[in-house]
């Protein structure tokens, strides 16, 4: 493993885990395609590709927390990425996900949301969440809503351009 400090989480059908090698040609492939990577951050050089798969690994050894590979447990395939980001300049702790191309429509980027979010509340401390979603992502902010994240504002994010942020509820919501 790439990152020592991940924890490893699961759910009914995933496994969460810190990125590994193995992970970056998937997350490079994804972040390459335009069409489906724009939302997030996508890339039309490799390299740039690459340097983001670093950079999440970085995230993790200076914050403590990042993305996590969402793995299938029957599978063992990587399916997309799921975690907390909060990188420099960035206004507070974000939930984020992506589903990898092939695994849109299963509820994957919901189940791996829930329980990253759980975790951020019970072994983080974390006491709020956002999720910043740019204009035009209606799936992504489907997804915040049926989460029970609502919108607060837009913003003009440094490396996003206009985000829309959405608030999460918080620990005693979700947690009961």
């Amino acid at each position: 493993m790439i990152v020592p400090n991940a924890p490893r989480l699961e759910t009914e059908r995933l496994i969460l885990r810190g990125p590994e090698a193995t992970d970056a040609e998937p997350m490079i492939a994804f972040l390459l395609d335009r069409e489906r990577a724009d939302g997030f951050g996508g890339y039309d050089h490799r390299g740039d590709a690459w340097r983001w798969f670093a950079l999440n690994i970085g995230h993790w050894q200076l914050r403590g927390y990042g993305y996590f590979t969402i793995e299938m447990k029957e599978t063992g395939q990587p399916a997309g990425i799921s975690g907390i980001w909060n990188p420099e300049g960035w206004p507070e702790p974000e939930i984020g996900w992506v589903v990898f191309e092939g695994f849109e429509g299963r509820g994957i980027a919901r189940e791996a949301a829930e329980r990253v979010r759980r975790y951020a509340y019970e072994d983080l401390g974390l006491t709020t969440l956002t999720s910043n979603i740019v204009p035009g992502n209606t799936r992504s902010v489907a997804l915040a809503e049926r989460m029970g994240a609502t919108y607060e504002r837009t913003y003009m994010n440094y490396s996003m351009g206009e985000d829309m942020l959405y608030r999460h509820p918080g620990p005693e919501e979700v947690l009961g």
